[in-house]
């Protein structure tokens, strides 16, 4: 029975890529296919190694019943690069970075977030770092879409 790792990337990994495998975790388990589906998080920089996510994103994902409390913020580490079969990067920034630090025949790997989404036409899942509470509530909205979309995507590779 074939799997398939993915592993979501942000800058720190406190805010955007916990959320969305958050959600994403939420997903694959209503689907039942956690046995199938590797889903982990990590952050291009090393600013919040072993810390939580920021206190927002996890009171943003609690009013929606996901929880963030356990995952703790790591950097992407060279032997991901062969671990992972899909890093699903937030924005252009974080694609850049990861490229340049990923050997050659993986960088295939990489995908933006918000190429899954449905509903959300946005390139990027804008980083909710520096604003309010809202943007909290829209990164959520926008993992929410996309993760159903990549969801289905992996569907069709784990029946093929």
């Amino acid at each position: 029975m074939n799997s398939i790792a993915v592993c979501f990337v942000c800058l720190g990994n406190i805010c955007r890529s916990p959320s969305a495998e958050a959600v994403m975790r939420a997903l694959v388990e209503e689907a039942k296919l956690a046995d199938r589906i590797v889903i982990d998080s990590a952050g291009t920089g090393d600013w919040h190694i072993g810390q939580p996510p920021d206190e927002r994103a996890q009171r943003a994902a609690r009013k929606r019943g996901y929880d963030l409390s356990n995952l703790r913020g790591r950097q992407v580490a060279a032997d991901d690069f062969a671990r992972f079969d899909l890093f699903i990067v937030m924005d252009d920034a974080n694609a850049a970075a990861l490229a340049s630090v990923c050997p050659a025949q993986y960088r295939d790997k990489i995908r933006l977030l918000m190429e899954f989404a449905a509903r959300d036409d946005s390139r990027v899942v804008v980083d909710p770092y520096f604003g309010g509470d809202d943007g909290f509530e829209r990164v959520l909205d926008q993992c929410e879409d996309a993760c159903e979309g990549l969801l289905k995507a992996l569907r069709t590779q784990l029946v093929a």
